[in-house]
């Protein structure tokens, strides 16, 4: 059985930048452990990736907090994360959840057998966006996230989406 950790958005302007938290920051000590105790062969990690128009997006309009804006400091991945990260597979995405990650993933779920556990930022935005789409591809695989290596935009919010995803069969740990 294959393990495979997909690490979420752990990117600037949600640690520390222009959308962070200090339950963000808090967790980066967890994220690090964690993405050593894997190979980084069995390791995606996305990056939220915005253009310099995203205040005219969709989302721009509803969360207008100009974020992650390709090629900016705020864009890249966290410093201490970035360090532990050297030699996993990278994915940008324009949005909360990715079709790319889930296609890549399921490349490999056609080939082993396979356990996907994810973690990151924000648990009620981007994670539980990947995790529900993950398991919709995959309703077979069994797919875990860590709840103390995930932060949400508030702590009510991050548990809520913590409870959400019980709901639909991934394992909170």
């Amino acid at each position: 059985m294959r393990k495979l950790l997909v690490v979420i958005d752990m990117q600037k302007d949600f640690v520390d930048g222009a959308l962070g938290t200090k339950e963000a920051v808090a967790i980066v000590p967890n994220v690090v452990e964690k993405i050593k105790s894997y190979d980084p062969s069995d390791i995606f990690a996305t990056r939220d990736t915005h253009q310099e128009n995203y205040m005219e997006t969709q989302e721009g309009k509803n969360l207008p907090v100009s974020h992650c804006i390709e090629g900016t400091e705020g864009w890249e991945i966290d410093k201490e994360v970035a360090k532990v990260l050297e030699g996993a597979t990278i994915i940008n995405k324009p949005t909360f959840g990715s079709t790319i990650l889930a296609d890549e993933i399921m490349q490999i779920a056609g080939k082993e057998e396979i356990e996907i556990e994810l973690i990151g930022l924000c648990t009620d935005i981007c994670v539980v966006s990947n995790a529900l789409i993950l398991k919709a591809c995959m309703p077979e695989v069994k797919i875990s996230v860590d709840s103390k290596c995930c932060a949400g935009v508030t702590p009510e919010k991050h548990e809520a989406a913590l409870e959400t995803m019980r709901s639909c069969q991934i394992n909170v740990m």
